[in-house]
């Protein structure tokens, strides 16, 4: 019989020691303890009863230190009917070893009386857990007849992805079975928009937990004081409704005479509880202990070299040690840095200006050098700001190779308003720079460029370091430069130097920490070759930004590359790849949480051409309108064009013909991009041929087309549809005969061109050849869901094919193409197939006759190559053959092709 191990009065697997032979400590399992002052706010309560009595499995109480998440999951875990078995686990910093997390999770179920079946086993090793183990443990929850409810609080101390997969394995997996309460300070390491794009996450986050005015006044009496309404609304702004805030300043209002009033005149400098907390907090410090606290009060983290480069000391460590321990309002907030309670520091600082004048500002101007010393630039800059050091602000941004910061990432936004304080005088390259990332980032190209010359004209200081980091930076903002000003010669000539740059040693570690630098290049440049018309360029600039680090600065550019591979996709002819990297576009703008203003709109647009072609318009038309509202953006001449050419197409599609040509003239009125787009020309060409087709007049078409310049096959094809219903059937015929191989590109352009090889067929009289080749046009078209190509060929499909439309088969309005098994009028057959060959069968079959290889008609039909190779052998037995031609003759004499 397997080993158990008994809890409360269940029995259960675990075994009561972590795999390194360590005790597992009870202490763990327990549930905090309340106290006697402790507010239960109904609200919240209810909202975690909601979250896990719903169809969600996963529920986040989420929020900073001191916002009252613990007593929250406490209270209720504590003191309400619980849906179902629950068990409790405080997370601490060993758990990062799969081996030790698992056996205290095994332990907690296990202590909190859940049974657990001895074949679930416990894990051998601290550092890794059997995926056997939790496959077993998972399968147990999931049999289970109500779900098991697991708290982990602390979750924030977990940092080890192993861990947070393993622990999704088990939630997806235990289905109905498990509801994970995950208590912390910081997101877990869950795919949590996948999460929440299906549903299966509730959450609380520090906008719940913040105290409601009522609530602060709820507080108060439990503390023994009344407050009024504006007395519990003030104080409740003050602090933001922050728990621990409260609940201090509620303490310490309990002595004054007039708590009320003591609240209202809570300011920092020399209000009462200023007074209070100096003299109960500060002057019970030594005066090493005195110092150093109003010194560190100028930053809103501290570790202990930044307390020492403060103070000047060699002892901060157990200085600050010593102030958490004795409750000072100093708490540890991991990797050895402490904070500050907010009001606390906010009245010190009050202090310190008494108390020393002009001191504020040394310390800015230390706390900027060692932060930057230290790696933290970021949190660097502002200290920088503030002691009014706006060169070594500027130097710092740029020696760090972090100027794109300013232009992408989660930090642009904070680090533009930070910059908008430097003095128009201040010197030195770096300091241009830095003004030409800021005017770039407001779309000013023109002022970018100025700042970047001044930039360039400064004499080159001594050393090698400064003036490469100087030099990249500036070539970074050129290449983003030339993409606004749609420039394909100034973004070449400055990825060049991009590139030369970054081969030299003095940068390369650097470059490793700022990945964003090449993303941004790559992605600026990928999209000005996409603008100049060279796909293929494009495509590998736009690859290499796509395929860029997974990090928060690279978001925006890879993002954006996304968006220029499926408008690339989507040129090709392959709608379909389009649009699955179309939503790859959105979801990633979705997963980093990008702002409207910043995302490309690319992605949408792309989706929305997709649905024009399959004319699908309401879809479309629903995602044009969610791109940013508002002209297109002027800063991106692609972006701009791209998004008049696809609103003039749905306009067409929607019969608003002359809506469709009004768009088109409004992008030929607006400022021109420093270099014309021959590229982007011929489709504007095309998109007011489509619009002149609507209205019915091929002539204005046949013009249209024939002033555009980078034309291409699509070009071609047009144009010969639009001379073959002006009547030009000669004309029309000799076009459609010197078409180009279509080789590379997708079953858009290829349906099309098929269509009007069709019409011109018929002109002849040749009625065969023109259902063979509508018959392989619907074949091409069904995988990709393409109807708009057949609405503008202007032909009566059901005729050319020689019987009715078979309803409900292939597209809406026109037959699949040849039914399998069945002989095609004229074809010339033998008499059916003994056994008729399914609808992808014949797709397959459609393609070996256009003699492609095996592996080609897998690309085109999304299938691998091993089931194309099935689908043939069964092909070959129906059609009684052994050979690819023997089938296609074989099909041929049967009317299937």
């Amino acid at each position: 019989m397997p080993h158990t191990f008994r809890g409360p009065g269940r029995e259960g697997t675990a075994g009561t020691a972590t795999p390194g032979g360590d005790p597992l400590l009870a202490a763990r399992f327990a549930v905090p303890r309340l106290p006697e002052t402790f507010l239960r706010r109904p609200r919240l309560a209810e909202s975690l009863t909601r979250a896990l009595t719903g169809p969600e499995p996963l529920v986040l109480v989420n929020g900073p230190a001191g916002a009252g998440k613990t007593l929250l999951a406490a209270d209720w875990f504590g003191t309400r009917p619980l849906p179902g078995p629950a068990a409790w686990l405080t997370v601490e910093a060993g758990d990062n070893a799969p081996g030790v997390f698992w056996s205290y999770v095994l332990g907690a179920l296990c202590h909190h009386g859940l049974a657990l079946p001895g074949a679930v086993g416990r894990p051998a090793r601290p550092g890794e857990v059997d995926l056997s183990l939790l496959s077993r443990l998972a399968a147990h929850l999931n049999d289970l007849t109500e779900p098991v409810i697991l708290v982990l609080d602390e979750f924030e101390r977990v940092s080890s992805p192993d861990v947070a997969e393993e622990l999704r394995f088990v939630l997806h997996h235990a289905g109905a079975g498990l509801r994970l309460v995950l208590v912390g300070r910081t997101d877990p390491l869950l795919p949590l928009h996948r999460y929440r794009a299906a549903g299966q996450v509730a959450e609380i986050r520090d906008a719940d937990l913040a105290f409601r005015p009522r609530e602060t006044a709820d507080l108060a009496r439990r503390h023994g004081l009344s407050l009024s309404d504006e007395g519990a609304r003030t104080l409740t702004e003050r602090t933001g409704g922050w728990a621990a805030g409260l609940r201090l300043c509620v303490l310490a209002a309990q002595r004054a005479e007039d708590p009320e009033s003591f609240l209202k005149e809570f300011e920092t400098g020399r209000s009462a509880i200023a007074d209070f907390l100096l003299s109960e907090v500060l002057d019970a410090q030594s005066a090493g202990n005195q110092d150093l606290l109003l010194r560190a009060s100028v930053c809103e983290r501290v570790h202990p070299g930044l307390a020492n480069a403060l103070t000047g000391r060699d002892d901060a460590a157990p200085m600050l040690a010593e102030l958490w321990r004795a409750n000072a309002f100093v708490e540890p907030v991991g990797h050895a840095w402490y904070r500050l309670h907010p009001l606390f520091a906010e009245i010190l600082r009050a202090h310190l200006n008494t108390r020393h004048p002009g001191l504020e500002g040394e310390l800015h101007g230390s706390a900027a050098r060692w932060l930057s010393d230290a790696g933290l630039l970021m949190e660097a800059l502002p200290h920088a700001a503030r002691a009014g050091d706006w060169e070594f602000a500027a130097d710092r941004l740029v020696d760090d190779l972090a100027i794109g910061r300013l232009v992408t990432g989660l930090d642009a936004d904070r680090l533009g308003e930070l910059f908008a304080g430097m003095p128009p005088d201040t010197p030195g390259p770096a300091a241009d720079l830095v003004r030409a990332a800021r005017a770039l980032a407001r779309y000013d190209v023109d002022r970018c460029l100025a700042h970047l010359d001044r930039a360039e004209a400064h004499p080159a200081p001594v050393g090698e370091e400064s003036p490469s980091a100087a030099r990249l930076s500036g070539a970074l903002l050129r290449v983003l430069a030339g993409r606004m000003l749609g420039s394909p010669e100034t973004a070449e000539a400055a990825a060049r130097s991009v590139e030369r740059l970054e081969e030299r040693e003095v940068l390369t570690e650097r470059l490793r920490a700022r990945p964003e630098v090449r993303a941004l290049s790559s992605a600026a440049l990928g999209a000005t070759r996409l603008w100049a018309g060279d796909l293929d360029a494009a495509r590998a600039g736009l690859t290499a930004a796509a395929e860029a680090p997974d990090t928060p600065s690279t978001a925006l550019p890879r993002h954006d590359a996304l968006g220029g591979l499926a408008l690339i996709d989507f040129l090709d002819g392959w709608p379909g790849r389009a649009e699955a990297r179309a939503r790859q576009t959105i979801a990633e703008a979705e997963r980093f949480g990008l702002q409207p203003s910043a995302r490309s709109p690319l992605g949408q647009l792309v989706r929305a051409a997709v649905d024009v072609e399959r004319d699908d318009l309401a879809s479309a038309r629903a995602h044009l309108d969610r791109t940013t509202p508002g002209p297109p953006r002027p800063h991106d001449p692609l972006v701009a064009s791209w998004s008049a050419v696809t609103r003039s197409r749905l306009l067409s599609a929607a019969g608003r013909a002359a809506e469709a040509l009004r768009v088109l003239d409004d992008l030929r009125e607006a400022p021109a991009a420093a270099t014309p787009s021959p590229w982007m020309d011929a489709q504007v060409a095309l998109a007011a041929a489509a619009a002149h087709m609507a209205r019915g007049r091929p002539g204005a078409a046949v013009e249209a087309l024939a002033g555009a310049r980078g034309a291409g096959p699509e070009h071609a094809i047009a144009t010969a549809r639009a001379l073959l219903a002006a009547g030009d059937d000669e004309a029309a015929r000799a076009l459609a005969a010197a078409l180009p191989a279509l080789d590379g590109h997708g079953p858009a352009l290829t349906v099309r061109a098929l269509l009007v090889r069709a019409g011109t067929a018929r002109t002849l009289g040749d009625g065969a050849t023109a259902r063979r080749l509508v018959a392989r046009a619907l074949a091409v078209a069904r995988p990709e869901r393409l109807r708009r190509p057949f609405l503008e060929a202007g032909i009566r499909i059901p005729d050319l094919l020689g019987r009715p439309p078979v309803p409900g088969r292939g597209h809406d309005r026109f037959p699949a193409g040849p039914v399998p098994g069945a002989q095609t009028p004229g074809g010339g057959g033998s008499g059916p197939v003994p056994e008729p060959l399914s609808a992808r069968e014949h797709e397959v079959l459609v393609r070996l006759a256009q003699m492609m290889s095996t592996e080609e008609i897998a690309a085109t039909l999304f299938l691998s190559v091993n089931t194309v190779k099935t689908h043939l052998r069964h092909i070959y037995r129906k059609l009684a053959v052994t050979r690819r031609g023997e089938a296609v003759r074989r099909a041929r004499e049967l009317g299937l092709l």
